[in-house]
């Protein structure tokens, strides 16, 4: 873009260069000479001033497309996340209640024992 805008103004710039030798070196007077240079100067500024407006509002563009293209990006981003977590938060306690589950059924069990040993005990001290 900088090359651009680099080639731009050097063409304006040569051009109007050439056209003030031109109308130097032609047979006019010099009131004539005078307004012809100015009404040349004042078409070669408004032809860059018009050019600069154009550019500035392709910029411009280009800065509002390029801000909602990386918005969208990181709205994604941010949802491809959201359900990451959601899938670990769902593995994590699908994963936690099989241990709680397996933690009730060794409760169990071990409470199952203490109490047969603990009727095996009443039943060889009633023996004695």
């Amino acid at each position: 873009m900088k090359d651009q805008a680099k080639i731009i103004v050097a063409l304006l710039a040569g051009a109007a260069v050439g056209a003030a030798v031109a109308l130097l070196l032609a047979p006019s007077s010099g009131s004539e000479l005078r307004g012809d240079i100015a009404e040349y100067v004042d078409d070669v500024i408004g032809s860059a001033r018009d050019k600069a407006e154009a550019t500035a509002n392709n910029l411009r563009e280009y800065g509002t497309n390029a801000i909602n293209r990386s918005k969208s990006k990181f709205r994604s981003a941010v949802n491809d996340l959201s359900d990451y977590k959601d899938g670990v938060v769902d593995t994590v306690r699908s994963k936690a209640n099989h241990v709680a589950d397996a933690g009730r059924e060794v409760v169990e069990n071990a409470k199952s024992r203490v109490k047969g040993n603990a009727n095996d005990l009443n039943d060889n001290i009633q023996d004695a």
